[in-house]
């Protein structure tokens, strides 16, 4: 089974997605103690790119979402500097 990396992440999203359907389609990256929340809990998780949802689904089902691969790249690339 593919797992899906996390990461914390400080960045703060300045357009955020709005749920017009498609992001359902994606497995997102949040942070890794928010997604342990939200198993527990039920709570609602923001993505990377925005999104924000009661994760319910296995995400190693989905291919990730494109914007989070970006955010995370940069975020990446921003540490290595």
């Amino acid at each position: 089974m593919s797992e899906i990396f996390t990461m914390p992440v400080e960045e703060t999203v300045t357009s955020p997605v709005t749920d017009d359907g498609e992001h359902d389609r994606f497995a997102h990256y949040v942070r890794k103690a928010d997604a342990a929340r939200a198993t527990v809990e039920g709570v609602p998780v923001r993505a990377l790119c925005g999104k924000v949802w009661v994760p319910s689904r296995d995400p190693s089902r989905y291919p990730v979402c494109p914007e989070c691969i970006k955010i995370r790249e940069r975020l990446l690339n921003r540490g290595n500097n």
